[in-house]
Parts: C-alpha cells; sequence; structure tokens
C-alpha cells in the first residue's frame, strides 16, 4: 500500500467526526463538507513527521478552517435559520447519523448562531467533542483560562436562551406536528392552541431576496392565527435534525420545509424554510422519494 493511499482511508476513517465538528460550527452542511474538504487538501500537503497524533491534528486545522469561515461571513440577516439535516422517516444515510450523532438540534444551532466565533469554538470543541482548553486557547490566541471563560460564557449562553430539551418519543412528536397540520386544514383554532406551546416560536426564513417576508412569532394564539392551508400542497413526513417534520410540495414542486421541536404534548419551536432556492437544496436526500410518500393538504 502507498503513503498516499495510507493516508487517505486514515482520512476516511475521521471524516465523520470532522464533518460533525464542522457541522456545529457551522451550521451549514455545505460549508461543514468544503471544511472538510480543505482539511484533507492541508494534509496531504502536509509532511508525515508533522502528524504524529492524526486526530488531534485534524482538530485543529478543521477548527482553523471553520473560524476563518464564521469570522469572514458577512453580518448575518434578522431571520436567516441554519441548514437543516433532512432525510427520509424511513432510515437516515450513514453520513446524516453521523453528523446528528449528539443529537444536535436548531434549536441550538440557532443559539450557537449569536455567539462570536471564539466562543462557538470554544463550546462547540470543549462541550461537545472534550477537546482540552490548552488546545482551545492556542486555537484563537488565548491562554487555556481565557479559552476556558470562553465556553463559560458560551454555555451561560446557551442556557439562558432556554433551548429545550426534546421529547426523544419521535412517535408522539409525530403526532402531534400531525395533529397541528389536522387542525390547521379545519380551521380549528382550539385545536392548535392545544398542540402549540403559550410561549411557542415560529421563525420563518424566505431567504435574502425577501427579507421583508422573513419573520419570527410568538405566542400560540399568533402562531394559530397565520396558520392556513396552501392550494395545491402536498405534505411528506419527513425528519429534520432527527426529529418529525415536513417537507411540502406545491404542483410537484419544492416549496417549504418545516422543522418543529416538541416538549412533552406541546409544540415549543417551528422553523420554516421558505426560500425557493435553498429548499431544494436542504432537501435533496428526500427528493426521490416525494412521489411515494402518503399526500396530505398542507399548511404554513
Amino acid at each position: 500500500m502507498s503513503e498516499s493511499t495510507w493516508l487517505a482511508e486514515r482520512f476516511e476513517e475521521h471524516r465523520p467526526y470532522l464533518r460533525a465538528v464542522a457541522y456545529r460550527m457551522l451550521g451549514s452542511a455545505t460549508e461543514a463538507d468544503d471544511a472538510v474538504q480543505e482539511t484533507w487538501l492541508r494534509l496531504s500537503r502536509a509532511e508525515n513527521e508533522d502528524v504524529e497524533n492524526l486526530r488531534g491534528w485534524l482538530t485543529t486545522v478543521i477548527a482553523q478552517v471553520c473560524l476563518n469561515v464564521l469570522r469572514s461571513r458577512a453580518t448575518r440577516r434578522e431571520v436567516e435559520l441554519p441548514d437543516p439535516i433532512v432525510s427520509s422517516e424511513a432510515m437516515l444515510q450513514p453520513e446524516q447519523e453521523a453528523i446528528l450523532a449528539d443529537s444536535v438540534g436548531l434549536a441550538l444551532l440557532i443559539v450557537l448562531d449569536t455567539l462570536t466565533p471564539p466562543e462557538r469554538l470554544a463550546f462547540v470543541l470543549h462541550d461537545t467533542f472534550d477537546v482540552p482548553f490548552e488546545q482551545i486557547g492556542a486555537l484563537v490566541g488565548r491562554s487555556p483560562a481565557a479559552a476556558r471563560q470562553l465556553a463559560s460564557r458560551a454555555r451561560r449562553r446557551v442556557r439562558s436562551a432556554g433551548v429545550a430539551h426534546t421529547d426523544s418519543d419521535r412517535s408522539r412528536q409525530r403526532r402531534l406536528v400531525d395533529a397541528f397540520f389536522a387542525a390547521a386544514r379545519a380551521g380549528d383554532f382550539t385545536g392548535l392552541l392545544a398542540v402549540l406551546d403559550p410561549d411557542a416560536i415560529l421563525r420563518a426564513d424566505f431567504g435574502p431576496k425577501r427579507p421583508a417576508a422573513s419573520r419570527v412569532i410568538r405566542g400560540a394564539q399568533a402562531i394559530a392565527g397565520q396558520a392556513r392551508s396552501i392550494p395545491g400542497s402536498v405534505l411528506h413526513p419527513v425528519l429534520v435534525n432527527d426529529l418529525p417534520g415536513v417537507f411540502v410540495t406545491v404542483r410537484g414542486r419544492p416549496f417549504v420545509v418545516m422543522a418543529f421541536t416538541a416538549v412533552g404534548e406541546r409544540i415549543v419551536e417551528i422553523d420554516v424554510y421558505a426560500d425557493p432556492e435553498r429548499v431544494p437544496v436542504i432537501a435533496a436526500d428526500v427528493l426521490p422519494d416525494a412521489r411515494e410518500l402518503s399526500p396530505a393538504r398542507a399548511t404554513s
């Protein structure tokens, strides 16, 4: 076996881990894949003697790549949702299982988007992947004690945001989602209030070309008042970041993806992806299956 082949095989062993790190750092599956590819390019150009601990070396490199991406980002729009991982309810693909191995939810990714790049790096690397503060400090040019403070500050932000600990019972969550759509379809305002938490929040992202349409709606009554049927729509049950959600087509074309976060018997968050350029991309893994799923009238 040649040295380059051996190195490539070793890298592939670490690819799922690297994608998981990059997805949490960037909140974008596409950017995560780009970061992994850049990490491979740097490894392929490195001298062998520079890489003694491969996992540690790769962690450092992909963290640096992600940190550069975060620092170079333009100011985010008021409502800009992170990329979801959309999959069939039948099963997650192996690469999707790897990226969601630690059950990263959209609610957490949304909060992470409010952190500074060093805070996000410190929180993700230490709290999720147990990277020592000595290594984190070197990445952000600070002492281990300062890196610890970054992670602590980020942890407080996450806690104060009240990121929901979702129910792990998918069947119960699916029943809540189905009940939401059934009530909306029937114009049953009381039924909608029955499945929505009083303090529920809905975020709708229509993309950069329609920033005025993007909005945040707070409170069960306000959300219920906006629910309506969409003529010609078909609803397809999917998983969004491993939780029950829906992919909606209108006359066979991708329309929206809706993610739901439920706690107990109530829906606490709804995230609506309605950017016409983005929806086909994030729903690409379920597009081939759309015709086989059971249709139903959809709402948003």
